[in-house]
């Protein structure tokens, strides 16, 4: 992995950050496309937004990028491009938590701070036989306390990258090659046949339905699109017009009426879409896209409205071609419609 062995603080921060809630086989190709596209932390302060949001685009949790962008700015401007060598002064960066602060500090300046992530959870639970569930707070002070008793403070950096490194390829998380361990002797969890059952979760994923309706508005060969706000998800991207509903309606002419001419005020010579023709509404939609985070479950479907006329309510909006649209950072529910049925769309 190319950011292994780094001592520049600047790549180890980007890993870190782009390794968080993704994993390393999608995270690599993201880090050197960053490193690429902006070698120094000045090049990453300087760039558009835009730009940074596209090249992010496909990795989701875009707060991070938000974050990234801020962070780069503050060291580029206010610390002449030099990254801060206390842990404490690193967590007080937008985006940097105790888990990255510990990993910069040890890694970059070997300082003796402990990396505590899943890996190291795993490992040190196993060992120790810990069944303190990991993702509460006395779990969470515990095993920190614990890695930090085990620090080697002189190699701290080596130490650190060396458990989680035997957490992911030793005691893992399936089928751990408990058989060839040289620490099996040890292993309390070995010993008592328990290495399944560890470490102890509390905490189930309840993820939140979203049913999302995207309005495709199409006014001589261009397209309505809408910057998102922050707050939600997808803080910052670009989108189509977007209803959001309780549950997915059923695609009919009262539907399609209650949104086009009692919210937005259209008429029916301002659309090209017959909306008394049961066929002509079915070719209007796509299929249903589907995107799953974290805590939500989010379904997406595309419905194509192509203007006779502008439409007053739209006059100030943005409105791009096709090729423009190639240059916007969407959500992956919305790319992965780019790529597909819209291709059809932008034809006709």
């Amino acid at each position: 992995m190319p950011w292994k062995g780094e001592k520049d603080p600047y790549k180890i921060w980007l890993s870190e950050i782009i390794l968080q809630q993704t994993r390393v086989e999608q995270g690599w190709a993201y880090y050197e496309k960053f490193v690429s596209n902006f070698p120094t932390v000045h090049d990453l302060a300087k760039a558009a937004d835009q730009r940074v949001y596209k090249l992010w685009e496909g990795l989701g949790y875009y707060n991070r990028c938000k974050n990234l962008l801020i962070t780069a700015r503050l060291i580029s401007k206010q610390h002449k491009g030099k990254f801060p060598n206390t842990y404490e002064h690193l967590l007080s960066l937008k985006g940097i938590g105790p888990y990255t602060a510990s990993a910069i500090a040890s890694f970059a300046y070997n300082l003796p701070h402990a990396v505590v992530d899943g890996n190291v959870f795993r490992v040190l639970a196993r060992f120790y036989g810990i069944a303190t569930p990991i993702d509460t707070k006395p779990g969470i002070d515990l095993f920190n306390k614990i890695a930090t008793e085990n620090l080697s403070k002189k190699q701290a950096g080596v130490y650190n990258q060396s458990l989680m490194d035997f957490g992911a390829t030793v005691c893992k998380p399936v089928a751990p090659n408990c058989a060839s361990c040289i620490m099996q002797k040890k292993c309390v969890a070995f010993l008592n046949n328990q290495v399944n059952q560890l470490p102890v979760k509390l905490k189930s994923i309840k993820r939140k339905k979203r049913q999302f309706d995207f309005f495709c508005f199409n006014y001589k060969g261009k397209w309505l699109v809408q910057k998102r706000g922050e707050g939600d998800i997808w803080g910052g991207l670009y989108q189509f017009y977007l209803i959001e509903n309780k549950s997915m309606p059923l695609l009919e002419a009262s539907y399609l009426n209650e949104i086009l001419m009692q919210q937005l005020g259209l008429t029916q010579k301002q659309i090209k879409l017959n909306l008394k023709q049961a066929l002509a509404i079915k070719n209007a939609a796509s299929s249903v896209y589907s995107q799953t985070l974290t805590h939500q479950l989010l379904q997406a479907r595309f419905i194509l409205i192509p203007c006779a006329t502008l439409p007053s309510i739209f006059t100030k909006a943005l409105w791009v071609s096709p090729q423009q649209l190639k240059q916007l950072p969407f959500p992956k529910v919305i790319n992965q419609f780019l790529e597909s049925e819209f291709i059809n769309w932008s034809k006709t």
